[in-house]
C-alpha cells in the first residue's frame, strides 16, 4: 500500500524488503521525496504570498495619489456631474456623431477609388516607386487577411478544429 511519505509508486513493492534495500534504489519518477518538494512548494507559496501582500501595500499607499493625479491631468475630459444619465447622453453624442460622419467618410472613399482608377488608366506612366508601394500596400493587405483567418480558425495554421 502506498503511504503519503512514499516518495515513488514503484517503491511500494520494496517495502517488504525493508529501508535498506529501499535506500538502495532511486526514484526514475521524482528527484525529492514527496516531503522534500512538499516543503520546496511551502517555500515558493510563502515568498509568492510575501510578494502579493508587498505589491497589494504599494497599491493601497500610492493607488489613490496616482488615480488624483490621472483625473488632474484629463480633467478637461470629465463632464460634470458624473452620472449615469450624463453617460448615456455621451454615449448617445458619440454614437450619431459616427452616424453623421458617415457621408463624409463615403465621398473620401469615392474620392480615393476615382484615384485609383485614374491610376490604372494611366499605369504607362506609372513609377516604379508607385507600383512598389501599390504591391507592398496589397501585400499587408494579404498579410492581415490570414492573420484574421489564423485568428478565426482558433490560432491553427491548417484547418479548423473539428
Amino acid at each position: 500500500m502506498a503511504t503519503v511519505d512514499d516518495p515513488c509508486p514503484v517503491f511500494n513493492l520494496l517495502q517488504l524488503s525493508g529501508e535498506r534495500e529501499r535506500q538502495k534504489y532511486s526514484c526514475p519518477f521524482f528527484l525529492f521525496s514527496q516531503t522534500s518538494v512538499k516543503g520546496l512548494m511551502a517555500s515558493k507559496l510563502h515568498q509568492l504570498q510575501a510578494k502579493a501582500s508587498q505589491a497589494s501595500q504599494f497599491v493601497a499607499k500610492h493607488g489613490t495619489s496616482y488615480y488624483k493625479q490621472l483625473l488632474e491631468q484629463n480633467k478637461q475630459y470629465i463632464q460634470e456631474p458624473p452620472t449615469v444619465e450624463k453617460c448615456n447622453e455621451l454615449s448617445k453624442q458619440l454614437f450619431y456623431t459616427r452616424l453623421a460622419s458617415i457621408p463624409g467618410r463615403t465621398e473620401s472613399f469615392w474620392k480615393e477609388l476615382d484615384y485609383v482608377k485614374n491610376m490604372w488608366k494611366h499605369r504607362q506612366e506609372l513609377k516604379v516607386e508607385d507600383a512598389g508601394i501599390a504591391a507592398l500596400f496589397g501585400l499587408e493587405c494579404f498579410a492581415w487577411f490570414c492573420a484574421g483567418e489564423i485568428i478565426g480558425r482558433g490560432f491553427t495554421f491548417t484547418g479548423y478544429y473539428p
